[in-house]
């Protein structure tokens, strides 16, 4: 053992002794751990920091299907299809607005920004 995993160590059993962490919030209460058995362990660390981040798989679905919706519509020249595909938009970015609300996270794609009042108006 090198000096400093002593030193640690050392402060650790000091500091629970002298009840330092007895404060903590969730002391007493289980772990609330995430099943990561499916995910093959060296993406293991990759999945949980993109899930620290705000990523997940569900809200990147959601994105790229957004995404593709708005590659559509602008190269879509049927106005009755063209409606279709808005409609269509305006589902699939409240569905991921509600994720990202829900997480904390913000959304910046640019069509929902020019639909966001109108949709908070409609609500409130």
């Amino acid at each position: 053992m090198d000096f400093s995993f002593i030193v640690s160590e050392d402060r650790i059993k000091r500091a629970y002794k002298d009840g330092e962490f007895d404060n903590l919030p969730g002391y007493g209460k289980p772990l609330n751990l995430e099943d990561l058995s499916a995910v093959p362990e060296e993406l293991r660390m990759a999945y949980q920091l993109l899930k620290n981040s705000g990523f997940s798989p569900e809200g990147n679905k959601l994105r790229q299907e957004v995404m593709t919706i708005e590659d559509l519509i602008r190269k879509c020249e049927n106005p009755e299809e063209k409606e279709q595909l808005s409609q269509q938009l305006g589902q699939k970015l409240l569905k991921y607005n509600k994720l990202m609300s829900s997480r904390g996270g913000t959304t910046n794609s640019s069509v929902f920004k020019n639909y966001e009042p109108k949709i908070q108006n409609k609500l409130l």
